[in-house]
């Protein structure tokens, strides 16, 4: 278990460092969150008692790769492919496999990008080769998996047909609104300083044309390093992580 610990810990430097390095180079981080955790051994024996494998230290190892676990929360879908490939450059990380359930959606509309990554752990006596699981997914993503899982475990797998249709319809104004941000991201991206006029139009789905000063939506479209954070804390107070 310290061996997944340390293990865990490293990725979690690497992906701050690059977190920090974006941010300082651009003034804008593809990262807005950033979680972890190690499965228990209790959860660890009954995962592998349910996928049939035997309780062997090295088989659990070969087979149960997701004991640890790392959540990477982004705003755009663009930032999801952009931080999987900083981690996946990485020299001492070797890629197992990726997953790409944003493009291929699970059949309940689960979208995330899910990497199996090797990191050596340097103990003092060996180099461990760990493997960790890596989550990658947007805030949308997140909160409809998040509510997801809630309703699975409430009704312990067993989960009503028309909720599991809510769910999936959930799934999809999930997405829309992703695809929606992205494009509004790339139009306020656009208007940046060079190739803006004084009253660029910023259009919104529904809503007449709203006229707004070329500087107020070229500022809109920089998150400065300093004011990230308290930008994230206001949105957590008013409810937006669920």
């Amino acid at each position: 278990m310290l061996a997944y610990k340390f293990a865990t810990d490293e990725m979690m430097t690497k992906i701050n460092i690059l977190k920090e390095e974006f941010a300082s180079i651009h003034d804008y981080s593809p990262i807005e969150h950033v979680a972890s955790r190690l499965k228990s051994p209790d959860g660890i024996l009954k995962k592998a008692v349910r996928k049939g494998c035997p309780l062997v230290l090295d088989d659990i190892r070969a087979q149960i790769q997701d004991i640890a676990g790392i959540r990477i929360t982004c705003s755009f879908i663009s930032d999801t492919y952009r931080i999987l490939d900083m981690l996946t450059s990485q020299l001492d990380v070797t890629v197992l496999e990726v997953k790409d359930y944003i493009a291929t959606p699970k059949a309940n509309g689960y979208k995330s990008l899910h990497l199996i990554a090797d990191i050596p752990v340097f103990m003092s006596d060996r180099v461990d080769e760990v493997t960790v699981e890596i989550q990658i997914r947007t805030v949308a993503m997140d909160f409809w998996a998040s509510l997801e899982h809630k309703i699975y475990y409430k009704y312990r797998g067993a989960v009503p047909v028309d909720l599991v249709s809510d769910l999936k319809q959930a799934a999809d104004v999930a997405n829309r609104l992703d695809l929606k941000m992205e494009g509004l991201h790339d139009q306020v991206l656009a208007m940046e300083p060079g190739g803006s006029t004084e009253n660029d139009l910023l259009e919104i789905a529904g809503l007449s044309q709203l006229a707004l000063p070329g500087g107020l939506l070229a500022a809109m479209g920089r998150t400065r390093a300093a004011g990230s954070a308290s930008d994230a804390d206001d949105e957590a107070e008013t409810g937006t992580d669920g």
